[in-house]
C-alpha cells in the first residue's frame, strides 16, 4: 500500500479510455489499497485508477458523510470495477464538483440526478443498485475519468479556460 502521485490536467492520460479488468486478482486489490491510501492523503471522496496513472476500469469512494461521537468522519470505502451505468435519470440536477486531478477548483456541473450502476467489487462479486444525491454525482464524476473525461469537459470554454488559467496561477505561486 502506497500513497502515488495524482496525475493532474492537462496530461494527456486523462484523456485515455481505461480497459476492462479481465479478472479480479491480488494485482487488483493492491491497486484498489493504494487508490484509497492516495484519495484518502488527499482529502478526497473518489478517485478512479487512471487518476494514479492506471488506465484501468477502477475506481473507489468513500463520501464519509457520517461521524463518530467525536466528530470525526467514519470512513465507509466502495470499490467499482467495470461499472456501468445502466438508466440514468432523465432529470438533471447541478453539483459544485471539484476534483483531484484539477486541484482546489470548482464549477457547477449538470448531471441525471439519479443513476442504475452495476458493477463488481474487489472479490468480483456483481453488484446493481440506484444511487441518487451526492453517490450519483460522484460515481458519475469517477465513471467520466474511464472514458477520458474530466468534469471540465462538463463547462463551456470560457469557464474552461478560466479554471486552467487559476491553476496554472496556483502552480506558479507553489514553486
Amino acid at each position: 500500500m502506497a500513497v502515488l502521485p495524482i496525475v493532474e490536467v492537462p496530461d494527456p492520460r486523462l484523456k485515455l479510455i481505461s480497459t476492462p479488468v479481465e479478472g479480479v486478482d491480488d494485482d487488483t486489490r493492491a491497486l484498489i489499497a493504494d487508490m484509497f491510501d492516495t484519495m484518502y492523503d488527499a482529502n478526497g471522496i473518489g478517485l478512479a485508477a487512471i487518476q494514479i496513472g492506471v488506465p484501468k476500469r477502477v475506481l473507489v469512494m468513500d463520501l464519509q458523510e457520517e461521524e463518530d461521537e467525536e466528530g470525526k468522519p467514519i470512513r465507509a470505502p466502495r470499490v467499482f470495477i467495470n461499472p456501468e451505468i445502466l438508466d440514468p435519470a432523465d432529470e438533471r440536477s447541478l453539483y459544485n464538483e471539484g476534483c483531484l486531478s484539477v486541484p482546489d477548483q470548482y464549477a457547477e456541473v449538470e448531471r441525471p440526478k439519479r443513476c442504475r450502476v452495476k458493477w463488481l467489487d474487489e472479490d468480483g462479486k456483481a453488484h446493481e443498485e440506484a444511487f441518487e444525491g451526492l453517490l450519483a454525482v460522484c460515481i458519475q464524476h469517477e465513471m467520466d475519468h474511464l472514458n477520458g473525461i474530466v468534469f471540465l469537459d462538463h463547462l463551456s470554454r470560457l469557464k474552461r479556460q478560466m479554471i486552467m488559467k487559476k491553476l496554472d496561477k496556483q502552480r506558479r505561486a507553489a514553486a
